[in-house]
């Protein structure tokens, strides 16, 4: 008797996993896959370059003369005007000197006016009149140097800008050349930015003869800076280690937000006509190469390598080649479906779907 009902149980049990397994395949069988065509649109796309922020002026300030720093007008990070005393350097040596060189000049134009006389008459020979004439130019020219020692001992700003910290104090002891600051002229900027070979090829053979590339700055906190940047300077050699070349943007800087030595991302934006775009979730790998699954007006799944650009947008990647606009492309399921496979669809408006993208690809 327990023979015959262990062999009942079996065959239910036979029966039900049967019976689960045929419900399971007919659920599969019914399953539906979302399927949509590409946007075919116009975009404009970003692509960000690391980039360095130098003032159109910066240089350094130094000492001309040999002395004291006897006194400090201005302060660190003060905004000064072109012409306005900044240090001074204790004069009474080149003072001296510029006393010294006038006395001498006026002894030597006593001496020439002297001679002068003499040879109008005859009584000196004219070469004696040019030799006197020879030392009073010289006497005038070492004037002429002492006063230019004097006056280095004012250093005045070269240009409007901003001072940087103090490398030496009131009192210092300076020596001919020795840093005392830095000086920027910030009212434009030039920002550095270094771009692969590719990209600037694609730039030269598209701009027109004219054509300026204009470009945005994301500064460090992420803000982007007011101004439109235009590159105006490309260097004239590539690195041979990177590959980049260096490309420079000018931007005006009329709130004085950008200082000399900052970084940011500097934003160029590419204009791709009669985009072709797919959620990047519709897309899977092989080898480094990106594929989608077409569906076929027979609903039969095929495989189909794409190409698309670098640049991304959030979500969606550009197709460059490889991909109609009226292809139908398989955007979920992508792992339960094969090559060759018929399948039940739910197609989508494609406006509809890429309203609700939410989830990049895998």
């Amino acid at each position: 008797m327990a023979k015959k009902i262990f062999m009942l149980l079996s065959l239910i049990s036979t029966w039900l996993l049967i019976s689960c397994n045929s419900h399971k395949e007919e659920t599969e069988e019914k399953a539906k896959y979302l399927v949509s065509n590409p946007i075919k649109t116009d975009t404009l796309v970003e692509r960000k370059y690391v980039c360095q922020i130098h003032s159109i002026k910066h240089i350094e300030l130094r000492a001309l003369e040999q002395g004291y720093l006897q006194k400090i007008f201005v302060d660190e990070g003060q905004k000064v005007t072109q012409g306005q005393l900044m240090f001074k350097i204790m004069p009474n040596v080149y003072q001296s000197e510029l006393l010294k060189a006038k006395a001498e000049a006026s002894a030597s134009n006593i001496e020439y006016q002297n001679t002068k006389t003499l040879a109008e008459k005859n009584v000196v020979s004219k070469n004696e009149l040019a030799i006197a004439k020879a030392k009073l130019d010289k006497a005038y020219a070492e004037v002429k140097l002492a006063q230019t020692h004097l006056d280095f001992t004012n250093i005045k700003a070269p240009f409007t800008g901003i001072i940087d910290h103090f490398h030496a104090r009131e009192g210092s002891l300076l020596e001919e050349g020795e840093l005392l600051t830095t000086l920027s002229d910030n009212s434009k900027m030039w920002v550095y930015f270094n771009v692969p070979e590719a990209e600037y090829l694609n730039y030269m053979t598209k701009k027109s003869k004219n054509e300026m590339l204009k470009v945005n700055l994301e500064m460090a906190n992420g803000a982007i800076f007011k101004q439109e940047g235009i590159v105006e300077t490309i260097e004239g050699e590539f690195n041979n280690e990177t590959g980049n070349i260096a490309f420079r943007a000018t931007f005006n800087n009329p709130e004085r937000i950008l200082r000399h030595g900052e970084t940011g991302n500097i934003i160029v934006k590419n204009a791709y006509k009669n985009a072709i775009l797919i959620p990047q979730k519709a897309t899977f790998e092989v080898l480094e190469k990106k594929y989608v699954f077409i569906v076929d007006k027979n609903n039969i799944v095929r495989q189909k390598e794409i190409t698309v650009a670098k640049e991304e947008i959030p979500y969606l990647f550009i197709v460059t080649k490889g991909l109609a606009a009226t292809d139908r492309i398989l955007l979920d399921g992508l792992r339960k479906v094969k090559e060759g496979q018929k399948i039940e669809i739910d197609y989508q408006n494609p406006k509809k779907v890429f309203s609700t993208l939410q989830v990049e690809a895998e």
